[in-house]
Formats: structure tokens, sequence, C-alpha cells
């Protein structure tokens, strides 16, 4: 098929355009400057999404489209209005895009959406698909509502949609709060986090997610559905720091300092949402994705790690590696 892939460029997007090139598709890779990316066959200038000028034009002679663009999670969001900002981006130009995309005959259109619909912890049992929608923050709530647009559009006028809805994504090329934690894993000092062994969280690796995109896009079943993905079973924090600590040859060295009093000692210091990110549970059922199209994702939870953590040890040696 001929894929167009928004937000090609990004951390996701590469992955997808190398995932998509590797199973024989076309690539059409859409991006804010029109850019060249690797794996890809042609490139589109997609420009502002919340300012999508000629759509039909951008989506022309697409068979498929995988739309990745959007106005992503901001911590510290400097924004006056930040739902009105993640609204022009998110759930604006996904409208324009996909009535563009069901004007001009594309077969499907597969949507990256975030398991922050569903909302921000699972303190008794994982999230599934059919919970009701519960988003914390703006950036939650334009996710919902651009899916709420697409299901609009798909039953008005027949665009086939498929909805992913995914977790904390790792791998090769992550930003914000993973690259943080890895910054922190790499420092030999011992950290307090060996007591956080009851709370479990899910992940993605990225090619873990490349290759559900290229599945949900390629197979029959998947049409119209919504899936939550993941890389399998979750992990509570001890693990993922201990498996962060092999891979990048550190010792383990984690100190088994109480949830509760790790809670307490970042709050103190104003860090409470880390407290909540490190020490809490949120967990999605990949149940459905595994009954109706078989998916289960390829690269275990180690291999992830490790792949991420040379990744990361190469940009730390040429200078890269800085936080963001």
């Amino acid at each position: 098929m001929r894929v167009l892939v928004t937000g090609a460029d990004g951390f996701v997007g590469t992955a997808v355009c190398a995932a998509l090139a590797e199973r024989g598709h076309r690539v059409i890779a859409a991006t804010r400057n029109g850019a060249r990316v690797p794996d890809a066959d042609e490139a589109r200038l997609l420009g502002d999404l919340a300012q999508l000028g000629d759509a039909d034009a951008l989506v022309s002679d697409a068979e498929a489209i995988v739309h990745l663009a959007a106005r992503v999670h901001v911590m510290d969001d400097m924004a006056a209005d930040p739902l009105a900002e993640y609204r022009r981006v998110n759930v604006a130009g996904t409208r324009r895009l996909a009535e563009a995309a069901a004007r001009r005959g594309v077969g499907r259109l597969v949507f990256l959406s975030s398991v922050k619909v569903h909302g921000e912890a699972t303190p008794d049992r994982a999230f599934t698909e059919d919970d009701a929608p519960d988003p914390q923050d703006a950036y939650g709530r334009s996710k919902w509502e651009a899916e709420q647009a697409l299901a609009e559009i798909a039953a008005r006028d027949g665009l086939e949609t498929v909805t992913l809805r995914a977790p904390l994504v790792y791998g090769p090329g992550v930003k914000g709060n993973f690259l943080s934690l890895l910054t922190l894993c790499d420092s030999r000092r011992p950290l307090p986090l060996g007591g956080v062994t009851k709370n479990r969280r899910s992940l993605i690796y990225v090619d873990n997610l490349a290759d559900a995109v290229c599945t949900t896009l390629e197979h029959a079943n998947a049409a119209g559905e919504i899936f939550l993905v993941s890389d399998g079973l979750p992990v509570s924090t001890a693990v993922l720091v201990r498996g962060l600590r092999t891979a990048l040859g550190r010792p383990d060295r984690l100190l088994p300092v109480p949830p509760r009093l790790l809670r307490l000692a970042l709050a103190t210091i104003g860090r409470g949402g880390a407290a909540d990110r490190l020490t809490g549970s949120l967990v999605v059922d990949v149940s459905r994705i595994r009954t109706t199209i078989g998916w289960r994702a390829p690269w275990a939870l180690q291999a992830g790690l490790t792949a991420t953590a040379d990744w990361y040890r190469h940009e730390r040696l040429t200078g890269n590696a800085a936080d963001s």
C-alpha cells in the first residue's frame, strides 16, 4: 500500500516508517517542514496540523494513513490555555485530516491515541477498552475528543479507522521522563527504589508499537476497533530500574526504601507527580488485540531496554544524551 505517515520524523514516526518499509509498503512521510525521512519513498509538507491547509492534496493517492502527528503531553505547559492548544492540533487537525481522507477514498486511518484517555492510574485492575473514558489532563482529553471526531466521520462517511491507545513508549530516541530515568539509572549512586515492588506499569517498546501499527493497518478484523497495546506483562518500578541498570552495565544498588516514605520525600520537594509515576500503577489489558487480530509484542521487555540503553550510551559518548 501507499501509506501516508503524519509526524514521520518523530520518535514513533521513524520506527513506523522503518516497519512499513520492511513490510513492503511505500511510505509517504508528512512532516512539519517536508524533510526527507529514512525509509520513506516520498516527503510531503504537513506544516502546522492546527492550520492544515490543502488536506486533500496532502492525502492524495494515499491508500492508508497512519496519523501520529500531535501536540504531545507537555510537562510544565506554559500555554495560556493548554486545552485550547491541544484541541487546535489534536482535535481540529485530526478532524480535517480524516475528512480529507474520507473525501479522497483512503481505505483506512490508524490513529495513535493514549492510555491517558482512560485516566492516570489503575489501583484495582487493568484498564480495558470497555472502561469509560476519564481523562485527567488536557492532553488526554484532546485525544479522547479526537477519537470521538474519528468515530463521527467513520459513521457518517464510511472511513475505516483503527485507534491504538498506548502507555509510556520507550526505545532509541526517547525523551522526557524515560530519558530522565535512563540518566538516573546510569549513575553509580544507590537509588531509593528497591522497595517499589508492589506497583505495576505497562510500557511499550517503540518497535513493538510500530509492529502493532502495521498489523492493525493490514488486518481486516482491525477495522473500526479500539485497542490498548503494551509489551505484555507489566513491571514494578524496581524491576524496570534493575533491567535498565543491567542494560547499562551498572550495578543494581537499589535501596529498599518503603514507597510511603519515598512519596513523602518527593512531595516535600514538590515532586508529587514524580512520586505518583514511580510508586503508582497504570496497567492495560491487551486481551482484545490478541483475540481480535492475534497481535503480540514481538520484542520482550529486556530486549527493548537493551536497545534503548545501547542508543543512550552512544548518545552519551557523542554528547547528545541531554535530557529534554
